[in-house]
């Protein structure tokens, strides 16, 4: 029965893992999803403490590369800290609107990067700076939230892993 359980887990943690593209607390949910199949299953506990926090230590690492590697894009180049602000909001709603976009899951990564991109673009205009700055520094939020995005995936996809293999062990 505990590998049904942990089939079950890692196709939800599958799930999570692409709910990151969407915006979602992937790596979170993914924590949350062992930890509690750990706390269901105490006669039969498929994570230890030490699995338990690797994942939480990569989740954080992921949280901290989006954020960083979002907002550094913009102020690498040249943004004020109101582009890098309305970068990290614009990002958000791009990946909203952009799941609408015909093009599945890739949808929400351009909407995230092109939300990141005129979200710069207009926190620097209202800076007051040039329109060649402010374009320069949107295509650098864009930039830096496409590959925030594409290095919290590879953080997901590492827990994935993890988790899945440590269930089935």
């Amino acid at each position: 029965m505990i590998y049904v359980y942990a089939t079950i887990l890692t196709l939800s943690n599958l799930l999570f893992w692409v709910g990151i593209l969407f915006g979602l607390p992937g790596t979170w949910l993914m924590i949350l999803a062992a930890a509690a199949a750990d706390w269901w299953l105490v006669d039969e506990a498929m994570f230890g403490w030490p699995v338990l926090a690797t994942a939480i230590g990569l989740a954080t690492l992921g949280e901290i590369l989006e954020f960083y590697l979002g907002a550094a894009g913009s102020r690498a180049a040249g943004g004020s800290r109101r582009a890098a602000g309305l970068a990290i909001a614009g990002g958000i709603v791009g990946a909203i609107v952009g799941t609408a976009f015909p093009v599945p899951l890739l949808g929400t990564l351009i909407g995230a990067s092109l939300g990141a991109f005129v979200g710069s673009l207009l926190g620097d205009l209202w800076a007051g700076r040039a329109i060649f700055q402010s374009v320069e520094a949107g295509r650098g939020a864009a930039a830096g939230r496409f590959w925030g995005t594409v290095a919290k995936m590879a953080v997901g996809g590492a827990i994935v892993v993890i988790l899945g293999v440590a269930a089935f062990l």
